[in-house]
């Protein structure tokens, strides 16, 4: 079965930098394009960062362009994101995510808390 798992987040002060994690499994994972979702207290879920399956491309939302960073590494069945200039705004659960291309079904992980403050 698919899995996504998520990890290090944590409580950092503004100005800081952050690297999370997805480690996945239970599919081709090099076959598929990976995304950060994020969502913070009282907010809808938002797309934060996508990366293709090769990691030739990638997309940004505009509040983190410049700021974070998507990356994937294949041969780890792993997809990370570097945040850094944090502000306390990026205060969020950060969900790993795919979708099957035929399904059209959405995975998730279980999410990683970040807190940007002082």
């Amino acid at each position: 079965q698919v899995q996504l798992v998520e990890s290090g987040g944590g409580l950092v002060q503004p100005g800081g930098s952050l690297r999370l994690s997805c480690a996945a499994s239970g599919f081709s994972f090099g076959n598929y394009a990976m995304s950060w979702y994020r969502q913070g207290p009282g907010k809808e879920r938002e797309l934060v960062a996508t990366i293709t399956s090769t990691g030739g491309s990638t997309n940004y939302a505009d509040s983190v362009k410049g700021r974070f960073t998507i990356s994937r590494d294949n041969a780890k069945n792993a997809v990370y994101l570097q945040m850094n200039s944090l502000k306390p705004e990026d205060t969020a659960l950060y969900y790993c995510n795919t979708r099957h291309f035929l399904t059209r079904r959405d995975y998730w992980g279980q999410g990683t808390q970040v807190t940007v403050s002082s």
